[in-house]
């Protein structure tokens, strides 16, 4: 699904949009793109979707992840893998336990440890086009039925998305 995003505030709606789309059965998602391509300002417009202030979403690159709670219960678990340099170091960090179920983890730069991620994820790649960005989402295993749910979300934010 190609999601175009001509503006930052776009990105964020994209984010909130997905917040939208999810259900109890919580989701991995993996973002991937060059630095500045919007990936943790889309974390931000997810988390506030999710009823949490878009200020407490940081780069977690120094921390590695960051486990925000949220209203009603859960964790957003945000990751952040540009420093990890093993699917074994990100193990010892926690992996294991932000993957229970019902968990939400989203990974910025999860593409660096990809042997790290469960088969069932949404993977989307973040790229700059012209001065906007653009946001290419794949489900694999049993994600497919999020990434319907996110599309009808997110068709009333963009131009209708590309599959």
């Amino acid at each position: 699904m190609h999601l175009p995003s001509p503006t930052p505030e776009t990105t964020e709606a994209l984010g909130a949009a997905l917040a939208a789309a999810l259900d109890e059965a919580g989701a991995v998602v993996v973002l991937s793109g060059p630095l500045g391509a919007g990936k943790t300002r889309f974390v931000k417009g997810l988390a506030s979707g999710l009823g949490i202030p878009a200020a407490r979403v940081q780069s977690p690159t120094f921390v590695i992840a960051q486990e925000l709670p949220r209203p009603g219960g859960g964790v957003l678990v945000h990751v952040d893998c540009y420093r990890v340099g093993s699917e074994a170091e990100l193990e010892a960090a926690g992996l294991l336990d932000w993957l229970a179920p019902g968990a939400l983890v989203v990974a910025e730069w999860g593409e660096r440890v990809p042997g790290a991620w469960p088969e069932d994820r949404l993977e989307i790649v973040f790229s700059r086009v012209g001065e906007g960005r653009a946001l290419d989402a794949r489900a694999l295993g049993g994600a497919a039925a999020l990434l319907e749910r996110w599309r009808r979300s997110a068709a009333t934010i963009s131009p209708a998305p590309a599959s």
